[in-house]
């Protein structure tokens, strides 16, 4: 008896944010997988990335529409697109922020993921739909001083899931997001600050009620969970993934280890 096809799933800018739990999530829930990012130009970054990693693939292709043609090329079913999508967000006072940072924002992480769905969206059509896993932010649940380009931006794209979910349901297409902070990456909480310092291990305390950073496999469960469910009823949400944060008291009384 043949054994039945694997099907493929592709995660974006996969070496950083979410990217990492995300890929092992996936091969061990059984896909194939196609992990982007354009590091993996260099064989070198692709080989320390892969690792162990049994089918598993690199893309290191910059324009959404060429990634996604790379990931059809494969001949397997093409069923889970996520959308790891980050860019740096440092504190910016709006009296000499570069409008120029704004239009990055808006390209990284709104027009990249549109253009990545966009592109999916006729092969997820043609084989009677797909999950879409949009990996956002739920920063703008509490602004913060500063941050006014990566909260314009992470609204927009949670929005977009939203608005997006209406037009794909009636194609058996399910979108959802999870809307992480407080998640180790080095990016955005690195362990030299938050886990190997008392200033920094004192802040995220007194912000998150459950005390502590999320472990990047916690996050890799919650995007396995999106991108093998079979129901089509749950589309459109965006899954807070903080701890609880925000929470009252609103700021942490700690010294802010983002503020120098």
């Amino acid at each position: 008896m043949s054994q039945p096809r694997r099907k493929t799933a592709l995660v974006t800018n996969a070496t950083g944010f979410a990217g990492p739990p995300a890929v092992d999530a996936l091969l061990e829930a059984g896909f194939t997988v196609f992990a982007h990012d354009i590091a993996f130009s260099d064989p070198a970054q692709w080989d320390g990335f892969r690792q162990e990693r049994a089918h598993l693939h690199p893309v290191s292709a910059a324009e959404p529409e060429v990634i996604i043609a790379r990931v059809l090329q494969h001949g397997e079913p093409f069923s889970v697109l996520v959308s790891n999508d980050h860019w740096p967000a440092p504190s910016q006072d709006p009296a000499t922020a570069p409008v120029a940072g704004l239009q990055q924002n808006y390209e990284k992480l709104v027009e990249f993921p549109f253009r990545m769905v966009q592109a999916a969206l006729p092969a997820l059509k043609q084989q009677g739909g797909g999950n879409i896993v949009m990996i956002t932010s739920n920063r703008t649940r509490l602004p913060l001083s500063g941050g006014a380009f990566p909260d314009a931006a992470r609204a927009a794209v949670n929005a977009m899931v939203r608005s997006l979910a209406i037009d794909l349901a009636p194609h058996g297409i399910v979108i959802n997001a999870v809307a992480p902070n407080y998640l180790y990456s080095e990016a955005y909480y690195p362990a030299a600050l938050f886990r190997e310092t008392e200033r920094g291990r004192a802040y995220v305390s007194a912000a998150v009620p459950v005390g502590r950073l999320a472990e990047p496999h916690e996050i890799g469960e919650v995007i396995a969970f999106l991108a093998t469910m079979k129901t089509r009823f749950m589309t459109g949400a965006i899954l807070d993934f903080s701890g609880g944060w925000p929470f009252a008291p609103a700021r942490p009384t700690h010294d802010d280890p983002f503020q120098g």
